[in-house]
């Protein structure tokens, strides 16, 4: 087979806390499709794509800390599953943890119209996701290492990729890497988060964007079946 026909065995791998405040928070789109939309947009970009799996990395969601509480984790819980179900022999997540202070973090009071000072502090809860950075990595280059793919597809818009990334141009140069920023379109005027020039640099090639038009036609169904309790879009999201 010519080299330009060659299909490209490809991962997708979705930074679940970067889609969602860079892309989803605030929106009517959570119920969302992932492994249609992101398969969609890999193929529009480089045809020769042959989706062979999509793993997302994000943390459970925490009872006391949800706005919703008990809902906010069924929510995700019905999420996952549905995207389970539609999706048995590709869709995986890949869950870390929090970590959080009860007893407050110091740190400095801000003031309106006063200068920062360092002795003026105030306690806070500080509540942390931790372990997904290093469950994204490690998913990345263990399955370049394993020789699983020829594409690595990056849904991210966060600089500390960077590293992993760099790795694995180096390691596996043959390999080809792509990127996902979820990030809105211009002309949907919502204001996004400035792109990272570091991670776009690296890969061969960038969607700087997703649009509206079509996070609304990845939406997944109201109802997905699955082999116990359908999933059901929470009336919240």
């Amino acid at each position: 087979m010519h080299e330009h026909t060659q299909l490209l065995r490809t991962a997708i791998y979705i930074d679940g806390y970067n889609l969602y405040y860079g892309r989803l928070r605030g929106t009517q789109y959570k119920w969302l499709d992932v492994v249609a939309l992101f398969s969609q947009i890999v193929q529009s970009i480089e045809p020769r794509s042959e989706l062979r799996s999509v793993k997302l990395f994000t943390a459970p969601a925490l009872t006391r800390f949800a706005r919703h509480g008990e809902a906010s984790m069924k929510a995700q819980n019905d999420y996952h599953r549905a995207l389970e179900a539609k999706y048995p022999n590709v869709f995986s997540k890949i869950l870390g943890t929090h970590s959080y202070e009860k007893d407050g973090t110091a740190l400095p009071a801000y003031i309106d119209g006063q200068a920062f000072d360092r002795s003026n502090k105030v306690k806070v809860w500080r509540l942390v996701e931790k372990k997904t950075d290093v469950n994204l990595a490690m998913g990345m280059y263990r399955d370049a290492n394993k020789k699983l793919v020829d594409q690595l597809v990056l849904v991210s818009n966060d600089s500390d990729a960077e590293p992993v990334v760099e790795a694995i141009l180096e390691d596996f140069p043959f390999l080809k890497i792509g990127l996902i920023m979820p990030l809105p379109f211009k002309d949907d005027l919502r204001k996004g988060r400035p792109a990272s020039t570091g991670l776009s640099a690296l890969a061969h090639w960038t969607r700087s964007y997703i649009r509206d038009d079509e996070l609304i036609k990845a939406l997944l169904p109201n109802k997905v079946a699955t082999r116990k309790k359908p999933a059901t879009k929470p009336s919240h999201w």
